[in-house]
């Protein structure tokens, strides 16, 4: 009797689990058919205008490299040098007026709790070649901690007793942060007897003769207003991340800014390494802080003045690149979401000005700010990240060699122009930048939206002596800090991501876009976990 139970209570379950499988069958058979139409209605379209768009992009992208990389070429060729291109007399003492014969410059060094650096940036600043009374050097210093303060007003006042006209310059609160300290440094009573100003950030260390190369340009060209020299730095080969770096900057000026002065007698100001005329600065608004890029900002509005700008590659000012890469993400971001939300405000400004023909219009709004600065940042994580490994999940859509291939290839050969010595490394920068690229998209987006960190600034940090002086590990073991300062999870997920795709790809052997993909991911990984850059162990 209990048996028979037994056995009609087990067939009873069966019958329900059968039941219930085949029910489960059914729905996962309506999903995949459900699954089905939207892929074909939904996914593949949008897939498909997807990739047409960022074709579109990628063929503006490098048809304005191709575009600026021959300009720069043919102001190497052609030996188009900013002497040649504009008058330039060495400046000399005169026999009446003695120093006099030199304009007065300010040296402006504006500061934030740079406790490795402030010696470097002050003592380089003080051994400038030019007339001790025709240069002012004023150190603005914004730090929070009142022993760096010390130490900084310290260090002003022993280069005063040695002669030098130095001006140690705090303000009660830190609003609009470089820009804010820029602008009240220049209100000062001493800063009208100047004519120029030069700028540089607290790493940087000119060469002793830069003011004598660089004003000359401003004294003898009245409508000049800016003149950029190129930075080098002094840690390029700390590790590979450095390496990394100084490819792209090299680029940017060998390329990029030696064709804005070339052709426009335009380009974005760097924040430092610069000497402005002073008047051009007052005409043209002076600082403000409405966006995280004061300098570009400047720049634009005195360019659509009338102003003109020269760079000087041969002029080379030594700084500091960020070698952690916590560092690196907040200086891109802030270099990405500044120009984008520039860009927002001032487009406008650009078209209603009457002072600059309609090509220089077309060329900053299109090639200057949509291309560089937008689409540039777009393409580059979204095609390349995104749509290229979601492509391989959907065998519906192909995207065509050109720009697959080509394309990548001939961005990817232009930058190595800029440091032919470091072409070995061509493919960890493309994998490298691939990743940098998910932050610059996200703070580009947030720049045009103006919502959410849009106008954060977060000071990059510096290590400066700490190079020399004290051990400085690469992150090739588990560093000594806390988990969650060290993780990235937005790399993390798109590393997972490109792994599932790649896997796919790799089993149904569609386009063998695992061969990009793998190693996508792996850089992915390893920058999300934090094993990029150096490590400084706290003191």
């Amino acid at each position: 009797m209990a048996t028979s139970k037994v056995g009609a209570i087990s067939e009873s379950f069966l019958s329900l689990f059968s039941s219930s499988c085949s029910l489960l069958r059914l729905q996962w058979e309506e999903v995949v058919v459900r699954w089905r139409i939207v892929r074909v209605m939904v996914v593949v379209p949008l897939l498909k205008v997807a990739v047409l768009l960022c074709l579109i992009m990628s063929a503006m992208l490098v048809f304005e490299k191709v575009t600026m990389a021959l300009i720069s070429l043919y102001a190497k060729v052609f030996r188009r040098r900013p002497e040649r291109r504009y008058k330039f007399e060495p400046l000399k003492e005169d026999e009446e007026l003695g120093d006099s014969a030199f304009p007065m410059v300010l040296v402006q060094i504006p500061m934030y709790n740079e406790r490795e650096v402030y010696k470097l940036s002050i003592g380089a600043a003080c051994r400038l070649s030019y007339p001790a009374d025709r240069v002012i050097i004023q150190i603005l210093d914004d730090s929070t901690d009142p022993e760096i303060k010390e130490l900084v007003e310290l260090e002003c006042k022993i280069w005063q007793k040695s002669g030098k006209n130095i001006r140690y310059e705090v303000r009660d609160n830190r609003c609009g942060y470089k820009a804010g300290a820029l602008k009240e440094g220049m209100n000062h009573d001493y800063v009208q007897l100047c004519e120029f100003v030069a700028i540089f950030d607290a790493d940087f260390q000119p060469e002793s003769d830069f003011l004598l190369r660089t004003v000359p340009f401003l004294v003898h060209n009245s409508q000049l207003s800016l003149v950029q020299a190129r930075w080098k730095f002094v840690n390029a080969n700390e590790c590979l991340m450095t390496r990394i770096q100084e490819m792209s900057m090299d680029y940017h000026f060998k390329i990029e800014q030696e064709a804005g002065s070339t052709m426009w007698s335009f380009f974005g100001f760097n924040g430092t390494a610069g000497v402005w005329r002073i008047n051009a600065l007052v005409e043209s608004g002076g600082w403000k802080d409405r966006t995280t890029v004061e300098d570009m900002d400047l720049a634009v509005r005195a360019s659509i003045e009338g102003w003109k700008f020269v760079y000087v590659g041969n002029v080379k000012v030594q700084s500091e690149l960020p070698s952690t890469y916590k560092a690196y993400r907040n200086q891109q971001y802030r270099w990405s979401c500044g120009p984008a939300n520039l860009f927002r405000k001032t487009a406008y400004e650009i078209l209603k000005t009457k002072k600059i023909s309609w090509w220089k219009k077309i060329y900053l709004l299109y090639s200057f700010f949509l291309v560089r600065r937008v689409i540039a940042h777009i393409v580059t994580f979204v095609f390349y990240c995104i749509i290229i490994p979601f492509a391989v999940l959907i065998p519906e859509v192909t995207i065509p060699a050109w720009g697959v291939v080509y394309i990548p290839t001939t961005i990817t050969f232009l930058n190595a122009f800029g440091t032919p010595s470091s072409v070995h490394l061509l493919l960890f920068w493309i994998f490298y930048e691939n990743v940098v690229a998910l932050h610059r998209m996200r703070a580009v987006i947030t720049g045009l939206l103006e919502v959410g960190r849009v106008n954060e600034w977060v000071v990059t940090d510096k290590l400066g002596d700490t190079l020399k002086n004290n051990t400085i590990k690469r992150i090739i073991t588990k560093p000594n800090s806390k988990v969650h300062e060290r993780i990235y999870i937005p790399e993390l997920v798109v590393s997972v991501f490109l792994f599932i795709c790649a896997c796919y790809d790799l089993k149904h052997a569609k386009g063998h876009y695992y061969i990009y993909i793998y190693p996508q991911s792996i850089a992915f990984l390893i920058m999300g976990l934090g094993y990029v850059g150096t490590f400084v162990p706290n003191k």
